[in-house]
Order: C-alpha cells, then structure tokens, then sequence
C-alpha cells in the first residue's frame, strides 16, 4: 500500500506535527511521507532486515522488533497516532496489539485487506478463495494469517471499547464511503479509546 494517494489517504486522517509510531512500517515509505508533507515525528516498527536498512536509508527512526513480543517499552498515550498499515492481518494476536495500539497512541489508524469486498465474495461464493490486486497470493502461500471485514472490525472495536472517529474503503486509491463493506478492497479505520 505505498502509492501517493493511500498515502495521502492515511496521511489526511493524522494531525499535523503529530509524533507518530508505525508499526509494521515497511520501507518507512509512509512514515516519511508524513514527516514531509505533516511535519510528524516518530518511529517505525518493523521486524525484515531489508526494510529495516531502507528505513535508515529513507531517514526513518526504526525499531527492529517482532510485534507479537507486544509493546511493552512504550508508555501509555506516548504517541499522538499509531498506525497499523496492513499489519494486522499478519500478527497471531490481532486483538492484543489492537488494544496495545490503543493503549501506547492517542489514537490509531487501522488499514487492512477487506475480505468483504464483493470480487472475494465471488471468488468464495465459486468456491475458491479469492486471488485479486489486494489479495494476491493463494491460499496455501500467503503471509496474511487472518482475513477480516469492514464489518468484522466495526464488531472488534466496539468489543474493546473503541471509538471510531473515522472510517472508509479504499479501491484504487479512491474513497469508498458508501458500502465500503462491499466496494472496497481496503478498510480504513481512526480511532481512540
């Protein structure tokens, strides 16, 4: 997810000048682009040799750090916004650094694959898991360890308390505010405890 307008998708939903923790960061390519066009500071998460080194080579604080260990070396509300940019369908415990996130940031922003978006529907409804832009490995070879929904979220949240402030899809790098279960290939998510 690093074309310019996600980007700036995610980038809209976090205040200027906010100190800022993203975990699972990657390349850093977003958290630079907030530290340009935001003026934002913080740290990446990441846990890959090779993105840790293009996080250096970008001029992004990082942290090399298995997210599954928790985030225990950070204070609560130690950051203005943590961000969890298709990261949490890769963790073994989702809900935990879901409440980590809410516990360490003011507020999170989660984005993840919507397994709800109607082509996957299609796919399930054939009888095969789905292979799309957003998707693109087969079932027996992809990194994701869970799949989830716009809706399952909006679930999740309320169960841990949460409170969404703002929500949407993605679909080629356009907002989906209306049926985003159902239109976009992404979920978007702002919230706070």
């Amino acid at each position: 997810m690093s074309d310019v307008a996600t980007m700036k998708a995610i980038a809209d939903l976090v205040p200027q000048g906010s100190r800022v923790l993203d975990l699972g960061c990657g390349d850093g390519a977003l958290l630079a682009y907030l530290q340009q066009t935001r003026a934002c500071t913080g740290y990446g998460i990441e846990i890959d040799d090779a993105n840790v080194l293009a996080c250096v080579k970008r001029g992004v604080n990082v942290i090399q750090l298995n997210l599954d260990e928790g985030l225990a070396m950070f204070d609560d509300a130690s950051f203005d916004v943590v961000l969890q940019i298709d990261t949490l369908q890769h963790l073994r415990n989702a809900e935990v650094m879901l409440r980590e996130t809410a516990r360490v940031g003011k507020n999170g922003i989660v984005a993840f694959p919507n397994f709800g978006h109607w082509p996957n529907r299609m796919a399930v409804l054939m009888g095969r898991m789905p292979v799309t832009k957003r998707l693109p490995y087969q079932w027996y070879d992809t990194p994701n360890i869970r799949v989830g929904t716009y809706a399952d979220f909006e679930v999740l949240a309320q169960r841990n308390r949460l409170n969404i402030t703002d929500s949407f899809g993605l679909q080629d790098s356009r907002l989906v505010r209306i049926a985003p279960n159902l239109m976009a290939g992404t979920a978007v998510f702002k919230f706070s405890r």
